[in-house]
């Protein structure tokens, strides 16, 4: 719409119309606040762009929150795991294992647990959040309300994360224990579980920390499709709804704090690879 009126505009520019405005200075007076922080209001919802943003947050950074500490708490040690026990039986059948799951979209796999779990089996709920009457509830039956929700789209969201942390971690691991500095410390008589735990697991966490970044800015953006399975209000669902619905000024905001994600993200990860990596230092 607001694209159309711009076009108007321009086209309403004639001699008989000197007043009408160019293209920069329309989107500057529609949208100059968003460089101060001010996105203006929904055209969806009739409220400022930064009410409804801020009320669909903090439930793509609960799942994001879980699904990055849960990735890496199981995901470096399963790598560490796989790099050590290389070309046997555990580690032949957890790349099998992992690479299914790699393969298969979390949409997808979104759509296999509600058909057999919410479905057939009904043991868990079909979507959205909580259970209608939650604050009635009492703490331990508001917990068991809310794993209940959480676990589907949880599931959906680790498997595609699990597949890449775990590789990466083996890979660097094996590379770091066939370099010189762990044989030379092997031959000076460190045995092979210091050589991983205090020379090669350090420098293997620098590709990890480098990633970091990244996955900051998906674990608050979240997944609309997951989010649209599952029927989660989050911040993913909010930005694809507002492109469908051309509610512009959401869409300037979602992209504004996606960017800015980024770039913190990016910060995070240098800061961590130099803490992981004595050889970077800040000056």
């Amino acid at each position: 719409m607001l694209l159309g009126n711009w076009s108007v505009r321009m086209k309403e520019k004639t001699p008989d119309k000197p007043n009408a405005k160019p293209v920069a200075e329309l989107f500057m007076t529609s949208y100059g606040g968003v460089l101060q922080g001010n996105f203006g209001e929904s055209t969806r919802f009739g409220e400022p762009v930064a009410d409804v943003i801020a009320e669909r947050l903090p439930v793509s950074t609960y799942f994001g929150l879980l699904t990055f500490v849960l990735t890496y708490l199981v995901c470096i040690p399963l790598g560490v795991f796989k790099a050590v026990r290389h070309n046997t039986l555990p580690d032949d059948l957890s790349s099998i294992l992992i690479f299914v799951g790699y393969a298969v979209p979390g949409y997808a796999l979104g759509s296999l647990l509600l058909l057999f779990f919410s479905v057939k089996l009904d043991w868990l709920p079909m979507g959205g959040l909580t259970s209608e009457g939650f604050d009635d509830l009492s703490p331990w039956a508001q917990l068991k309300d809310l794993s209940a929700h959480t676990f589907q789209p949880l599931c959906c969201y680790l498997i595609g994360g699990f597949a890449f942390v775990t590789m990466l971690m083996k890979n660097h691991l094996m590379d770091n224990l066939s370099a010189d500095y762990v044989r030379t410390a092997m031959a000076k008589g460190v045995s092979f579980r210091n050589a991983v735990r205090k020379h090669a697991l350090r420098n293997s966490l620098v590709p990890l920390a480098t990633n970091v970044g990244h996955q900051v800015t998906l674990f608050v953006t979240g997944s609309f499709l997951i989010e649209t399975i599952f029927d989660i209000d989050g911040f993913g669902l909010l930005g694809f709804n507002s492109v469908i619905d051309r509610d512009y000024p959401v869409v300037m905001g979602v992209l504004t704090l996606s960017a800015t994600l980024m770039l913190l993200g990016n910060v995070l990860s240098d800061a961590l690879v130099a803490l992981v990596d004595p050889r970077v230092r800040f000056e």
